[in-house]
């Protein structure tokens, strides 16, 4: 028994150091000064620690007429926030709709919410683009937000309504019976029993969308309202790229969802183990 147990951390060891390579050399990398980037000496520590790579990948190189990664991190903070709150509560209220309000047809409009979660991103752009041409919203924060809050309507309501289900509904029977309406049932019942759901959708959401590229690069063309991820990209020079600087902005985007899941990661599982993804 004893001599299994230590196979299996020792394999979990093996695979989680071999999963954390990459993190390895990112990190190594972007440790670096650009004379020091090598690819045969990649996985060497730094002779001298420097952080101008972050500074640079922060601020940008006007000379260079690279630029820096600090406006975009504002526009992803000025688009995940809101659309994050926004499609966590339209899901909750799809959610409770579904299963504690039902109504005639209910059976089919679920099946045609969820529908939106298999229809790929690249067959809408055209439309999307027209669409959001029309209502004045294209290549601007305000659009990348309605874009992924309306993307993200059928994976909030399934995990809502799946959580939702678990709640009895003789306590929404009850306070009908009391007097109470479709807003007082959800905001004194529901709402104060839905925090382990929220949790789920709220960093699956962030996550999801600060991460996104393709509607950033779509959606927003022009670089001043792009989200970071689209900066990322465009930190590589036209010449040559200088990795140390890509692999510093690398971390600056990832240390958000990194921040969301090492604070808020228990709140998470907590939220898969009441349920929230049941029946998925």
């Amino acid at each position: 028994m004893r001599l299994g147990r230590l196979l299996i951390y020792f394999f979990l060891i093996l695979f989680a150091i071999f999963y954390l390579t990459p993190v390895y050399v990112l990190v190594v990398t972007s440790l670096k000064s650009f004379a020091e980037v090598d690819l045969k000496t990649m996985w060497r520590l730094p002779k001298t620690i420097s952080f101008e790579s972050f500074i640079q990948a922060w601020k940008g190189d006007p000379k260079r007429g690279l630029r820096g990664l600090s406006q975009n991190f504002m526009n992803s903070v000025y688009l995940v926030i809101p659309a994050t709150i926004l499609s966590a509560f339209l899901g909750s209220m799809n959610g409770y709709v579904l299963t504690k309000w039902r109504f005639k047809g209910a059976d089919i409009l679920f099946p045609m919410l969820l529908f939106g979660m298999f229809i790929p991103y690249q067959s809408i752009l055209i439309p999307l683009v027209q669409v959001l041409q029309k209502i004045k919203l294209y290549s601007t924060i305000s659009g990348l937000i309605f874009v992924h809050i309306v993307y993200g309507i059928p994976i909030t309501t399934l995990i809502f309504r799946n959580y939702y289900s678990t709640i009895p509904s003789e306590l929404i029977e009850a306070a009908k019976i009391d007097g109470a309406d479709f807003v007082g049932i959800y905001r004194r019942i529901v709402l104060p029993v839905s925090m382990p759901a929220f949790a789920v959708v709220m960093i699956w959401q962030f996550t999801s969308i600060w991460n996104d590229f393709l509607f950033g690069l779509v959606v927003a063309p022009n670089p001043s309202v792009q989200p970071i991820t689209v900066a990322l990209n465009n930190l590589a020079g036209s010449y040559f790229v200088q990795w140390n600087i890509q692999m510093a902005g690398a971390l600056i985007t990832a240390l958000p969802p990194l921040l969301v899941y090492i604070f808020l990661g228990r709140y998470f599982m907590r939220g898969l183990l009441s349920g929230s993804l049941s029946g998925i």
